[in-house]
This record gives structure tokens, C-alpha cells and sequence, in this order.
């Protein structure tokens, strides 16, 4: 029985080290989540300044993952960097062409969506982001900006008519409002590119949701987003990583036991 006990105290040891000292198990390691570039169509290799970057993408200026050219080209109604055509229905509302191009600035230039960030097989990208936690004020204010412009599409990663070289609608698909295509905030920002973004319960200011519009004055808030999903990701990771080693310690302890 002495002996039993002995041999309990020791695995049980062995159990407390192994849970202290086991080692991530993930695709990226924590310090790849944060501050990184997609490896997509038009991001630079790594984030860094830069001072001249254009209008609504200057927030990011100290550091970025865009250049001053793409933040200069994706200001125009149909710009080179992808042939996109925000007035496909129509002349687009001020308003709501400002939120889109805001959304692709945070696309382009963003080096805190590390946590988000997924491999893809598609011609003109290695990477894309997936759920990205959108502050729900920012995807509410979207919506609002838009509801009134028309669009011909839901989606608007797919399906368009490509043959004049920029996007125009299929023939099947009819503009109507955005309220019409998208009757609530969160299906407008959630499908209209395949899930990039999941709509947050959280508010901006919390430190738990990505900020589309933020005050470079006050600082980068995403950074302590990316770094707080960072962390709990790791952690993840970390708990089941350990799990079979765990489990197997413990079929020791059985068979240790009854021998």
C-alpha cells in the first residue's frame, strides 16, 4: 500500500509538471497573430510606417500593411487594385461609399487581424481574415449609411459578371436597396464578404471587438483586441495540446496502480 502511494504521489507530480510546462500546439505561435500582414494581393511582407498614406486609411500610418499607393488607388470609385465598381447599381451614397472604403482600408492596411487570419486557395490571395469580432456600432453604422443605395448582389465575394473587365451584375439579379439584400446590420456585415466579419455584442472602446473608424490621436485600439484574442487562442491551444499527454499519464497512473 506504502508503495501504491508512492508511486501515486510521483505521477501526480508528473501530471502538475507536464500541465505547467506543455507547449502550444498551433498553426501560428502567439507572437505570429500579432502585428502581421495577410499574405494577400497588395500587403507588404510586414507591417511598418507610413506617413503619407491616403484619407480614410491614414489611421494607420505609424503602422501599417499597405502602401501609400493602395491607400491612394482604392479611394476611386474603380480602383486598379481590384476592379471594383461600387456603383453598379447607380451612383452610391456618400455615406455609404465612405464605410466601404473605411472597411477596405481596415483590409488593407490593418496589422491586427493575426488572430483572424486564415489560408485560402484563391488566385489572387494565400490568406484572408474569417469572423473578425466588428464592433457592433461600427457594423450598425454601416447599414444605416447604406440601407438607402442599391446593390444586385448579397454576396459580393462571387457571382459577378466580369466580362467588361470591371464587376457588373449577373443578368438574373435585379438592384434593389441594400435594406432589400440586407434587412439587418449583421447580415450586411457578415455576408457580404463570406463571413469575414461576425457582428460583436461588444461595444467599441471594450478591447474585445476590432474598431473600423477609431482617432490615431487616442492610439490603435485593435492592437489590444489582437492581443487579448492572441492570448486566449495560445491558451486554447495549449489546454488541448495537453490533452492526450494528460491522458496518457493518467492510463499510467491506472496501470501503475494495479500492478
Amino acid at each position: 500500500m506504502d508503495m501504491a502511494w508512492q508511486k501515486t504521489q510521483l505521477l501526480l507530480l508528473a501530471l502538475v509538471a507536464a500541465a505547467q510546462g506543455g507547449q502550444p500546439r498551433t498553426p501560428r505561435a502567439k507572437t505570429d497573430l500579432i502585428n502581421v500582414c495577410m499574405d494577400a494581393k497588395h500587403h507588404k511582407t510586414k507591417p511598418g510606417p507610413e506617413d503619407k498614406l491616403h484619407d480614410q486609411c491614414s489611421p494607420w500610418k505609424k503602422n501599417a500593411c499597405c502602401s501609400v499607393n493602395t491607400s491612394r488607388e482604392l479611394h476611386k470609385d474603380t480602383s486598379l487594385l481590384y476592379n471594383f465598381n461600387w456603383d453598379h447599381c447607380g451612383k452610391m451614397e456618400p455615406a455609404c461609399k465612405r464605410h466601404f472604403i473605411q472597411d477596405t482600408c481596415l483590409y488593407e492596411c490593418s496589422p491586427n487581424l493575426g488572430p483572424w487570419i486564415q489560408q485560402v486557395d484563391q488566385s489572387w490571395r494565400k490568406e484572408r481574415f474569417l469572423d473578425v469580432p466588428l464592433c457592433k456600432e461600427d457594423c450598425e453604422s454601416w447599414w444605416e449609411a447604406c440601407r438607402t443605395s442599391y446593390t444586385c448582389k448579397s454576396n459580393w465575394h462571387k457571382g459577378w459578371d466580369w466580362t467588361s473587365g470591371s464587376n457588373k451584375c449577373p443578368a438574373e439579379a435585379t438592384c434593389r436597396t441594400f435594406e432589400s439584400y440586407f434587412p439587418t446590420p449583421a447580415a450586411l456585415c457578415e455576408e457580404l464578404w463570406s463571413h469575414s466579419y461576425k457582428v460583436s455584442n461588444y461595444s467599441r472602446g471594450s478591447g474585445r471587438c476590432i474598431q473600423m473608424w477609431f482617432d490615431p490621436a487616442q492610439g490603435n485600439p485593435n492592437e489590444e483586441v489582437a492581443r487579448f484574442y492572441a492570448m486566449a487562442m495560445t491558451a486554447g491551444a495549449t489546454s488541448h495540446g495537453m490533452g492526450p499527454l494528460l491522458l496518457s499519464l493518467a492510463l499510467i497512473l491506472q496501470l501503475w496502480l494495479l500492478g
